[in-house]
């Protein structure tokens, strides 16, 4: 704390004040830069973001299924289906005879010996209630579960040890959670235990043959009252595509780039899958993506063309606090106008997705540009090329030639005929590349781009100036306080002398 002016009678505190704040106005120019800087980095992040949330809806109306689309109806429930764009628009015919169902096996008694007053426990250990289950009366070294079943196209052999400090719930898991195609689980209600294969069909080749075979030691078939000819083994389904009796290890099949799922059978009736093309969704699909890229197109001119104002300079916290927040967010409002007009990164880039959009595609297809297709710009210029639609011209192309539409769209070769949605992404990654170099991502270090290395040196600047400006106040705190010590030494002269004289004259 420095406490001065007793002797001078002046305010020192506050004249040095005035004279720091003079000397810091280079420092707020500097500062007022650096806020300034910083708010162009954000703005042009603002727009890569924009610009990835572009490229990621882009990235899917590059695959060739958005945009060839094929919509499906059946005349039976029995069947339903899925076509993905490979598949030919027609009617299919389809009877199912039976369905595929997975092999399940069920204890043939309760597990709880009839003589036992308590019910199994799962969760307690096999040995310490050994009395309670009905299969078995004593509990070995070397117990173990043991079964065969084909997974995965080869046979199986699973083999478990059971040791004294199982449980019924502990050995089911186990059986669960190997890799080996086969599910168990404890019903407490009927008091048995269930088996089951996780996938339908049957595997073995013939449906005689039970699916989860039980081999070796009897300990399991005796603990969990099970044996092979109680199974309800798996089966195929069996149907008729077209005519063409097939069969099915699932309830799905796919042909022809269609995937039909089986409900139930046909019975006498079968079912007619009729395939067509989406157009209305293939068009909604171009409508709404158009929107996204005018959206773009909006934002990108609006900032290139937002006026500046030099006289806004970014707000000191000094001259925050004698403002309201009304006043605050206003002047900012004018301080932040015109950061990114006529910025050139942004200006090309919208110039270089615009050449996308209207550049020819010499393909093999019937259309070699967007207006054959009812997609033009707008005829106002100062909407900066925004696209307009022609649905029903639009949706006649796809209608009468969606492959040419597609091709138009989404041929990703590297020449001439270069689809139009590969050369936008092709802009696009231009367009963020260059601001990266500029302005960097949110994870970059700061000098990893070209304002972040700017600001790095504006950051050393303000550190300088910080440290002159305190070797300054320090200065003018010396020369006051020498001043102050001039005067009151002058003052205990001038004392002196006066009390001299005056004790002459007495």
């Amino acid at each position: 704390m420095r406490i001065s002016g007793f002797a001078s009678g002046m305010d020192i505190d506050q004249m040095v004040k005035d004279l720091m704040k003079a000397e810091r106005m280079p420092l707020n120019r500097v500062e007022a830069d650096k806020t300034r800087l910083e708010w162009t980095r954000d703005a042009y992040r603002d727009f890569n973001v924009k610009l990835k949330e572009l490229d990621d809806s882009l990235l899917d109306m590059r695959l060739s299924s958005s945009l060839m689309t094929k919509q499906t109806s059946s005349s039976n429930n029995a069947v339903t289906a899925t076509a993905t764009s490979r598949a030919s628009n027609g009617s299919y015919k389809m009877e199912v005879t039976k369905l595929a169902t997975s092999a399940i096996n069920v204890s043939a008694n309760s597990l709880t010996d009839p003589n036992s007053t308590d019910k199994i426990d799962p969760r307690q250990t096999i040995s310490s209630q050994i009395d309670r289950f009905r299969g078995i009366s004593s509990f070995g070294p070397d117990e173990k579960i043991e079964f065969t079943t084909m997974h995965n196209g080869a046979l199986y052999t699973e083999n478990i040890a059971v040791t004294a400090d199982d449980t019924l719930e502990s050995i089911l898991t186990k059986i669960t959670n190997k890799d080996n195609g086969v599910r168990a689980f404890y019903d407490t209600t009927q008091d048995k235990i269930i088996m089951e294969k996780e996938e339908a069909g049957n595997h073995y080749g013939t449906e005689a043959e039970a699916e989860i075979r039980f081999t070796g030691s009897t300990f399991m078939s005796d603990l969990f009252q099970m044996n092979e000819g109680n199974e309800q083994n798996g089966t195929d389904a069996a149907f008729k595509y077209n005519g063409v009796e097939l069969t099915s290890k699932t309830n799905q099949t796919t042909l022809n780039g269609i995937t039909f799922t089986f409900n139930n059978v046909t019975t006498d009736t079968p079912a007619y899958v009729n395939i067509s093309d989406d157009t209305d969704a293939a068009v909604d699909k171009i409508v709404k993506f158009v929107d996204q890229y005018n959206s773009i197109v909006d934002e990108v001119t609006s900032k290139t063309r937002e006026e500046r104002y030099n006289d806004y300079d970014p707000l000191t916290s000094e001259e925050m606090e004698a403002m309201s927040d009304r006043e605050i967010e206003m002047w900012e409002e004018k301080a932040r106008s015109g950061l990114l007009k006529r910025d050139r990164i942004l200006m090309d880039g919208l110039s270089k997705m615009r050449q996308a959009w209207m550049g020819s595609v010499e393909s093999d297809g019937n259309f070699k540009h967007l207006s054959d297709i009812g997609i033009s710009t707008t005829r106002d210029y100062m909407d900066g090329g925004k696209l307009v639609i022609d649905e029903d011209k639009l949706r006649e192309a796809l209608r009468d030639d969606p492959t040419s539409v597609d091709s138009l769209f989404t041929n990703s070769s590297e020449g001439a005929d270069r689809g139009i949605f590969n050369k936008l992404n092709d802009a696009i990654d231009q367009t963020t590349n260059r601001i990266n170099d500029k302005a960097g991502r949110s994870t970059s270090q700061i000098q990893q781009y070209a304002l972040g290395r700017e600001l790095q040196n504006m950051n050393t600047r303000i550190d300088n100036f910080n440290r002159r400006l305190v070797q300054v106040e320090d200065r003018y705190w010396s020369q006051f306080t020498a001043m102050e010590k001039a005067i009151q030494k002058m003052n205990e002269q001038s004392n002196f002398m006066y009390s001299q004289m005056m004790g002459g004259q007495q």
